[in-house]
C-alpha cells in the first residue's frame, strides 16, 4: 500500500488547513482542523471506549404490554420540525400509541392529520400543550434558529429535549447553552432513516447520550419510557459520549455520504452485466443521493474531523492514479526504447496496450449498438456423455482451480499447464497436470481455455505449440477485459481454430456458493460453420448455463464500454478506500458496511489486475477523469458554502460583504482557496 502524503507536506490543491490558526470565533467554536495531523485515517477513541449495547427494552416488563406493542405508560411527544424525518419518527409513536404533536415552519397539517397527530402551526401554541418530551427534527443548520425561536417559558420547567441530528458535540453544546438548567437532554442518532428503516428498525442502531436528567423518579423513568420506543422497535441501543460519536461518525456516516455523492456525479447505470461490487455502488447513490445537500454539508461543518477526510480521500485518489499513470509510463518507454519498438507510432502502442490514449477512446467502440440476450443452449438437468468435452485450463492459478472444480464435477476430462508446478493441486481435483506445453497440446484437447492474467496472457499465447493441435480447436478466454483479447486472438491464432472470447463475471469469492443468476458475458469471435464446431461451441457455454448463471452475448466492445462504467469504478472505489485504512465501529450503518465490504471484496485482488482494467480498456481512462472531477466539484461545493460562512463572520451585512458575494457568484462561486489570497485575516 502507498503511504499517503501527511498534511504538514505542500499539497498541489489549496487546502483549508491554511486558516485554522486564525477562524472567528464561530468557526474556532467549530476546530475543523487538527493541532497534529495524522499521518493516516485510523479512527479509535483516546481511550477504551464502554458501550452500553442492547437490542432489549430497558423499560421493566412490567411497564410493557404482554405483546411489547403499546406502552401501559402513553407519552405525549412534540416533533419540532416536521418534515421528511420527523413525519417517519410520527408513524412509529403513534403506532405505539403515544400523543403525538408537530410544529413547523411548512404547513404539514394535511399531512399530520393523515397520521393523527395534532399539528401547531405557532410554536407557542404547541408549548402551551406541555408535552412531556420535545424532539428536535430540524436540519443540522437550522437548529440553533429554531431552538432559540421557541417559547421555552411556556413549557413545564423539566421537559425533555431529544435531538436526533447525525453530530453530536455541536448539539450538545447548544442545547446546555440555550437550555435552562430544568430542562432534561437526551442527544440521540437513530442511524437509520425513511430508506433503510423503511421495512423495520430491528438491529439499526440508536446512539444515544443522557447529558442532563433530573433525579426525580418521575424523571429518570420519563427517559427510559423514551428510550425503550426505539429499544421495542428492535433498535441496537449505544450508549456513547457525543465526543465519541462523532469521532466514528467522521470516518463512517460522512465518508459514506461523501463517496455516494461522488458516484452520483458519475452517472452510474445499471448496466446489463452488473457485478455485485457495482450493484452495492449503485444501491448505496440510492441511499445518499435521496437527501438534501444540507443534510450533507451539515456533517461536513459540524463534524470537526470531517475536512480531514475530504482532503485525504482526494489525497488516496491522487497516489492511485500516480500510481497507474506511473506504470503506464514505464510501459510505453519499453515499447519505444527497449523492445524494438522505435518504428511503432503511438497510437500502434497505445492499442497494444488497452488503448488509454484518448486518440483511440472513439475508434474502438462499437458502431452499431447489440442488444444483450439470453444464451438459448440446451440446458440439462445433467451432463450426459456426449456432452462431455476434453478441455485444457492453461493457467492453472486461483481461478483456473476455481472452474475445473465445477468442470469436473460435470464430468469433463480436465488437462492444465501452468508455469507454477500445481502437480499436486490438480490430483486432488482429478485433473492431468502437465509442465510442458507440447505434451499438454499433443493430447489434443477440443477447448483451450486461457486463465492467465491480463498482463501475461500475450506472452503466453505466443508460447503455445498451435502445430501440434488440432486445427479446429476452440480457444476460450476468460479475461476482464475483451477487446484487448479479441484482438490478441486474431492477431496470433491461425484462421483455422475457433474463438469464444467470455467473461465470467464472478470468481471464487462470490461464487463460492454456486453461480446461480450470476452473468456470463460471451461473444462467439469465429466459429467454424460445421455442424460439430457449432456444437461444441454451445457444449461449452452450456456448462455455465446449466450451473443457472445469466448469460450474456455481446460485442467484446459492448463489454469493454459497461465494465469499464462498472467493474474499473468498483475496484478503483475500493482501492482509493482501502488507503483510508478505514475499520468497523461500534455505530457501523448499513452504508458503511458497504464501504468495508468493497474495500474487503477488492483489496484481496492484485494490483495486476486492477492495472490490466485500466490499461487494456479503451474507456477506463475517461472513467478515471470523471471521478477525479467529481471529487474535486463535491470540494468546491463544500468550500464555496463554507467560503460564505466565513465572509459571513467578518462581514456581517455589511454592504462590503454583498458586494464581495456579488464578485464570488460571477467567479462561479469563488473557491475557498482563492479567497484565502484576497481576504487576510487578522
Amino acid at each position: 500500500m502507498i503511504s499517503l502524503p501527511s498534511f504538514h507536506h505542500s499539497l498541489s490543491k489549496p487546502s483549508l488547513f491554511l486558516l485554522s490558526s486564525s477562524f472567528p470565533p464561530f468557526l474556532q467554536s467549530i476546530s475543523f482542523a487538527p493541532t497534529a495531523p495524522p499521518k493516516s485515517i485510523f479512527l479509535h477513541a483516546s481511550k477504551p471506549l464502554h458501550v452500553n449495547c442492547s437490542s432489549t427494552a430497558p423499560t421493566p416488563t412490567s411497564e410493557l404490554d404482554p405483546n411489547h406493542t403499546r406502552p401501559l405508560s402513553t407519552l405525549k411527544i412534540a416533533i419540532i420540525g416536521f418534515g421528511n424525518y420527523g413525519q417517519f419518527l410520527a408513524k412509529t409513536l403513534v403506532s405505539r400509541g403515544h400523543n403525538v404533536i408537530a410544529h413547523s415552519r411548512s404547513d404539514y397539517s394535511h399531512l399530520a392529520k393523515r397520521q393523527g397527530v395534532s399539528f401547531f402551526l405557532n410554536p407557542h401554541d404547541l408549548c402551551e400543550q406541555h408535552p412531556d418530551v420535545i424532539i428536535l427534527c430540524t436540519s443540522i443548520i437550522s437548529t440553533e434558529h429554531v431552538l432559540e425561536s421557541l417559547p421555552l417559558q411556556r413549557l413545564k420547567r423539566s421537559t425533555l429535549f431529544v435531538d436526533v441530528l447525525s453530530v453530536k458535540e455541536f448539539a450538545k453544546n447548544l442545547l446546555l447553552d440555550v437550555l435552562p438548567p430544568d430542562f432534561d437532554i437526551i442527544c440521540s442518532h437513530p442511524m437509520f432513516g425513511p430508506q433503510s428503516g423503511k421495512r423495520s428498525w430491528k438491529d439499526l442502531f440508536f446512539v444515544y447520550e443522557k447529558v442532563r436528567i433530573g433525579n426525580e423518579s418521575s424523571r429518570v423513568r420519563r427517559c427510559e419510557e423514551f428510550l425503550g420506543i426505539f429499544q421495542s422497535e428492535g433498535c441496537k441501543m449505544v450508549q456513547m459520549s457525543c465526543l465519541e460519536h462523532d469521532k466514528f461518525a467522521a470516518g463512517s456516516q460522512f465518508m459514506t455520504h461523501t463517496v455516494g455523492r461522488v458516484l452520483d456525479m458519475l452517472g452510474l447505470e445499471s448496466t446489463p452485466i452488473n457485478t455485485k461490487g457495482y450493484e452495492t455502488l449503485l444501491d448505496l447513490v440510492d441511499n445518499t443521493c435521496g437527501d438534501s445537500f444540507d443534510l450533507y454539508y451539515g456533517l461536513f461543518l459540524y463534524n470537526k474531523s470531517a475536512l480531514e477526510m475530504v482532503e485525504r480521500l482526494h489525497l488516496a485518489f491522487d497516489a492511485l492514479r500516480n500510481e497507474l499513470f506511473g506504470r503506464l509510463h514505464h510501459v510505453v518507454r519499453k515499447q519505444l526504447f527497449e523492445n524494438g519498438g522505435k518504428g511503432k507510432n503511438l497510437q500502434e502502442i497505445s492499442y497494444q496496450n488497452g488503448a488509454v490514449l484518448a486518440s483511440s477512446s472513439n475508434t474502438s467502440r462499437s458502431e452499431d449498438y447489440i442488444i444483450p440476450y439470453e444464451f438459448k443452449g440446451k440446458i440439462s438437468e445433467s451432463v450426459d456423455d456426449s456432452s462431455k468435452l476434453k478441455i485444457a485450463i492453461v493457467g492453472f492459478g486461483n481461478f483456473g482451480q476455481f472452474l475445473a472444480k465445477t468442470l469436473v464435477r460435470q464430468g469433463h476430462l480436465l488437462l492444465a499447464y501452468s508455469r507454477t508446478d500445481y502437480r499436486d493441486v490438480a490430483q486432488k481435483l482429478g485433473v492431468s497436470f502437465f509442465s510442458d506445453a507440447h505434451d499438454l497440446c499433443e493430447e489434443h484437447p477440443e477447448v483451450i481455455l486461457l486463465c492467465t492474467s491480463i498482463l501475461s496472457t500475450e506472452k503466453v499465447l505466443k508460447s503455445l505449440p498451435f502445430q501440434r493441435l488440432r486445427r479446429s480447436t476452440l480457444f476460450v478466454d476468460v479475461l476482464s477485459v475483451k477487446e484487448f483479447p479479441r484482438h490478441l486472438f486474431l492477431q496470433h491464432l491461425p484462421s483455422d481454430f475457433d474463438i469464444l472470447c467470455t467473461h465470467p463475471m464472478f470468481g471464487p469469492e462470490s461464487g463460492k456458493n454456486g453461480w446461480n443468476g450470476l452473468p456470463f458475458v460471451f461473444d462467439k469471435v469465429r466459429v467454424g460453420s460445421d455442424e460439430r464446431r457449432v456444437a461444441r461451441c454451445n457444449r461449452f457455454l452450456d456448462i455455465f448455463a446449466h450451473e443457472g448463471c445469466r448469460m450474456v452475448e455481446m460485442t467484446c466492445a459492448e463489454h469493454d464500454q459497461h465494465a469499464a462504467g462498472s467493474q474499473f469504478i468498483t475496484h478503483t472505489m475500493g482501492r482509493v478506500l482501502e488507503k483510508l485504512e478505514l475499520e468497523s465501529t461500534p455505530i457501523n450503518t448499513k452504508g458503511y458496511e458497504t464501504l468495508l465490504r468493497l474495500v474487503e471484496n477488492t483489496a484481496g485482488d492484485s494490483f495486476e489486475l486492477y492495472y490490466g482494467l485500466f490499461m487494456y480498456n479503451v474507456n477506463s481512462m475517461e472513467q478515471l477523469e470523471k471521478m477525479d472531477f467529481a471529487i474535486e466539484s463535491l470540494k468546491k461545493q463544500l468550500f464555496g458554502r463554507l467560503h460564505g460562512v466565513l465572509r459571513k463572520e467578518l462581514f456581517g451585512d455589511s454592504e462590503k460583504f454583498e458586494v464581495l458575494q456579488e464578485k464570488s457568484v460571477e467567479r462561479n462561486g469563488a473557491a475557498l482557496s482563492s479567497s484565502v489570497e484576497s481576504v487576510k485575516i487578522h
